[in-house]
């Protein structure tokens, strides 16, 4: 009978764990983050239309006529060798800049929300977001993207965009995500 009363809690425990989903921790993330593939392409669609890619694409106006790319997030606005502006894309591109620090203490989630709708509201087209090496600020606002607009978890998104590409945001901007996916499990 003790043995029968233990499954049965062991059992309502692991549905209520199920019911209730908790963010992994940061380290968690990280372990699952860097398995896999450690290298990557300068540029990689993640998402139908949704393109991660680095500097060195993004300064390649050629290159983003060749992806079909309308509409460019540089998640490193300002800094050196990002600088894209509406003047370096022309009237061909559609460019929205957010001046993100690649620092574990810089706020990036106050951009996930805009550049999240910014994302939304361009991909009956093609987009690219960017930073200097397309890992970490970049991949941290293509993530907040999947978790605002399609209802992914914060694990389910970094599993999508890891089939294909290898991204590792920093320690903060985990921290940030991991908060993005507490709040949003408790509003749906």
């Amino acid at each position: 009978l003790v043995c029968k009363d233990k499954y049965a809690r062991d059992k309502r425990e692991s549905i209520h764990i199920a019911a209730s989903p908790a963010s992994p921790s940061v380290k968690d993330l990280e372990k699952i983050l860097y398995g896999g593939k450690r290298f990557g392409n300068h540029v990689d669609e993640v998402w139908p239309n949704l393109f991660i890619g680095d500097m060195s694409v993004a300064n390649d106006r050629y290159s983003l006529w060749k992806l079909g790319i309308t509409h460019v997030v540089n998640a490193a606005h300002g800094k050196t060798h990002c600088q894209g502006s509406h003047y370096f894309y022309g009237s061909t591109v559609d460019y929205y800049g957010v001046p993100a620090d690649d620092s574990p203490s810089f706020d990036l989630s106050r951009y996930f929300f805009p550049s999240a709708e910014y994302i939304h509201n361009a991909l009956d087209t093609t987009i690219l977001v960017h930073c200097a090496v397309g890992v970490s600020r970049s991949a941290s606002i293509v993530l907040a993207y999947l978790m605002i607009h399609h209802n992914y978890t914060l694990l389910d998104a970094i599993n999508k965009v890891k089939e294909r590409r290898w991204i590792f945001p920093n320690r903060g901007f985990l921290k940030q995500l991991r908060a993005l996916d507490m709040k949003l499990q408790k509003t749906s």
